[in-house]
């Protein structure tokens, strides 16, 4: 037989980070969404250089070198960068220590650093960081912002640490100042309700709360601070000097700065990549685009630059196609602030403040809460959330790994252990890894079971280390010898087999091993002591039938994983879009040789996979009218199979004159006049009983074409036919050429 080749494609490690600047094609699409970031990159950030204590101009600096550096050169085509808002916190700590001269330095060395890891390839690690940690470090950046701008809304002066703001607030609430109060409330109004408005989406929340709560200050004449750019911006820009401290001090903040910033910017751009469904994002070309972005605006005394999904969102929503929108909206920051930068003078600080309050509560996801806890993943969320409002940034993200990685540790080496009673003893079923952390555990719940019964020791086990080993087989042999019976039944491995017979397994079993049902019967149903000595595979509850031992089997360990699906088909009913006619030969298993599940294939065995002519036989008449007239099926495929006993009955001329089998088989005539003739090409190196095998699944289907629902779903295209011909021995399946009655090998689906 033929065998197919080999066809594989290997991908590369980053598709292309986009295509270039093409203006031309683009401009209708690009140079709308670039004024859209513009308005949304001014006043955010305004609020982030206010709430770090920067100059303001340092936050526009940061959105022009953002917007044209990570731009031009980034690998997330549709990710905007600017003043980083998860970096508020660390540089508001940084301006009170070192100074912003300093700071900026520090954002210089900060974006060498982000070069050096983009360069090392080490992007995808970052992401390896576990979510948990990720979105409880974000969570508690944004409850820190929140606070430290609601002391800004009432009136007062925002503080580095949570604490300080916490403490902050009850003066502030008791002696309010009436501007600053109005003015932030009308900030977070609009930005809270602005989408519900008919064609809110034409004006960003951001700048639709700005204008307002300005507006809002200049009718009712209150007295607020406001936004003080000096008259030459950019003449007045700070420039970067060397931090005064500890080498040590000053390092730890230059790695904070990076990796906050690198760790805001790839998970920025891995969730602008769902948004769209453009070029995929080049990580690790992202992270050394925003290096060299941090370089540039740490140089000319700017912010901390990261991408944001705030701005990438809406880049994506107002339509762009290239990188070209995110490079023009660097561009018009730039334009307004040499121009047009007495406007800013306006704008109170407590409208800036709500804008923000607004943007860090929103870095506290609802859903992502939800779903860390479904998945058991909340406390290291929690304990990243406390440790950054409490202790800081980079002692709250140690605090989360640590909980991460003992909580996987504990995972990883964690048994379950359940103890039943049945009629005939009792069953101890233990899942998991048992090692010498949950081996106090087991033996307590060993102990529970009376003297003198039988017990099956039922292990689901992917892992044994020697002192869980030496725990189970020391209780096995004192409640032996106390008259009782233990029998040890390894469902997935043999490691308590192994141990007794002096070579104990080193390594965990690979994950999802093959359930039983892969293998007949007789490989794991044993009524007598197995190879190694101590180990009885035993009969279960008392039942001999194999039929029975399966379904118990069934009832403990695949029932639970297959209930949900089996109880969504029940629900919707079955809609199976493949009838698969096959021989009734117990060596041929549909659902194991197509990979399908319960609801995918309607399926007809008979002996021999024989579908008589229309008219002659109703039962299968009735199965294939049902199936495409009532199911709906698209697919029709006839599998026959080596070794068939049919195909030999029909060579040898073995059945008696007169019987059931006898008649049936004369529905295969026409297969052995199609067999002997003399145009047939089937392969002559097949033995004689597996060409007509070939021939005979060619031949079925020419008789379903003799039923009148195949004819004409097939004429009208809603109906394929398939021949299939399964070698048993080689575990292998073919299709059948009906017009050549010749085998022809399985080839990979294309994208697969």
């Amino acid at each position: 037989m033929n065998r197919p080749r080999s066809n594989k494609s290997h991908a590369g490690e980053h598709t292309t980070a986009g295509p270039p600047l093409r203006f031309p094609g683009t401009l209708r699409f690009d140079l709308p969404a670039s004024f859209v970031l513009f308005l949304i990159a001014v006043p955010l950030s305004l609020g982030v250089a206010a709430a770090t204590g920067a100059p303001l101009i340092s936050g526009l600096i940061a959105s022009v070198v953002g917007g044209i550096v990570a731009g031009l050169f980034g690998g997330t085509p549709l990710q905007v960068s600017g003043a980083a808002t998860g970096l508020i916190v660390v540089t508001a700590g940084l301006v009170i220590k070192f100074g912003w001269a300093a700071t900026a330095a520090i954002t210089l060395a900060a974006g060498f650093v982000q070069i050096v890891l983009g360069v090392t390839r080490v992007a995808r690690l970052a992401l390896s960081l576990s979510p948990a940690v990720v979105h409880g470090m974000l969570a508690g950046i944004g409850i820190s912002i929140a606070l430290g701008q609601l002391v800004i809304v009432l009136g007062g002066h925002a503080h580095p640490t949570t604490l300080e703001n916490l403490s902050e607030l009850p003066a502030e609430l008791h002696g309010s100042h009436f501007g600053s109060v109005v003015v932030g409330a009308v900030a977070v109004a609009v930005m809270l309700m602005w989408q519900r408005i008919p064609r809110s989406a034409l004006v960003p929340a951001p700048l639709a709360a700005v204008l307002a709560a300005t507006l809002t200050s200049i009718a009712l004449r209150v007295d607020v601070s406001t936004v003080d750019l000096p008259d030459a911006p950019l003449a007045d820009m700070v420039f970067p000097k060397v931090p005064q401290g500890s080498v040590g001090a000053v390092a730890l903040a230059v790695v904070s700065v990076a990796l906050v910033a690198s760790m805001e910017s790839l998970l920025s751009a891995v969730a602008v990549d769902k948004l769209h469904d453009g070029p995929r994002a080049n990580l690790d070309r992202e992270l050394v685009a925003q290096g060299a972005a941090n370089v540039v605006s740490g140089a000319l005394g700017g912010l901390p630059v990261s991408g944001g999904i705030i701005r990438g969102s809406a880049n994506v929503a107002a339509g762009a196609r290239t990188r070209a929108s995110t490079v023009l909206h660097g561009v018009w920051v730039l334009v307004f602030v040499v121009a047009l930068g007495g406007l800013l003078d306006l704008i109170p600080l407590a409208a800036l403040a709500g804008v923000l309050l607004v943007v860090g509560l929103r870095l506290v996801s609802r859903d992502r809460v939800r779903k860390l806890a479904q998945h058991g993943e909340i406390a290291p969320y929690v304990g990243t959330l406390a440790g950054v409002l409490v202790f800081g940034l980079v002692e709250g993200v140690l605090i989360g790994m640590a909980i991460a990685v003992l909580r996987s540790l504990y995972r990883l080496t964690h048994s379950t252990v359940r103890v039943d009673e049945e009629p005939d003893g009792w069953r101890v079923s233990i899942r998991g890894s048992l090692v010498f952390l949950g081996v106090g555990r087991l033996v307590r719940e060993l102990r529970r079971i009376p003297l003198g019964k039988r017990v099956v020791l039922e292990l689901h086990i992917d892992f044994m280390d020697h002192a869980a080993f030496e725990a189970v087989d020391d209780w096995r042999a004192g409640y032996q010898r106390l008259g009782g019976q233990v029998d040890v039944d390894e469902v997935h491995d043999t490691w308590f087999g192994k141990a007794i017979g002096g070579k104990p397994g080193l390594r965990k079993t690979p994950p999802s091993p093959l359930p039983r049902w892969f293998a007949p019967w007789s490989h794991w149903q044993r009524t007598r002591p197995g190879d190694a000595p101590g180990v009885v595979l035993p009969t279960q509850r008392g039942d001999t039938d194999p039929m029975i031992l399966g379904m118990h089997e069934f009832e403990r360990n695949s029932a639970p994983l297959v209930r949900p699906f089996l109880a969504e088909l029940a629900a919707r009913g079955q809609r199976p879009k493949q009838l698969f006619i096959t021989c009734a030969d117990s060596r041929v298993v549909p659902n194991l040789i197509t990979s399908s599940g319960p609801g995918d294939l309607f399926c007809v065995r008979n002996i021999g996979n024989l579908v008589p002519v229309h008219g002659t036989d109703d039962s299968m008449g009735a199965a294939i009218e049902y199936a495409v007239e009532v199911l709906g099926v698209s697919t029709i495929a006839v599998c026959g199979h080596s070794h068939c006993g049919a195909m030999g009955a029909l060579v040898n001329g073995s059945t008696r004159p007169g019987t059931a089998l006898n008649s049936w088989l004369h529905h295969a005539d026409r297969s052995l006049i199609r067999f002997h003739e003399p145009s047939t090409t089937i392969d002559r190196e097949l033995p004689v009983v597996e060409r007509l095998s070939v021939a005979n699944v060619a031949q079925q289907l020419d008789n379903l074409l003799t039923h009148p629902a195949v004819r004409e779903a097939v004429a009208s295209n809603a109906l394929r036919l398939t021949g299939m011909y399964f070698d048993i021995s080689a575990a292998r399946v073919y299709l059948v050429n009906p017009d050549r009655n010749a085998l022809e090998p399985l080839r990979t689906p294309a994208g697969r």
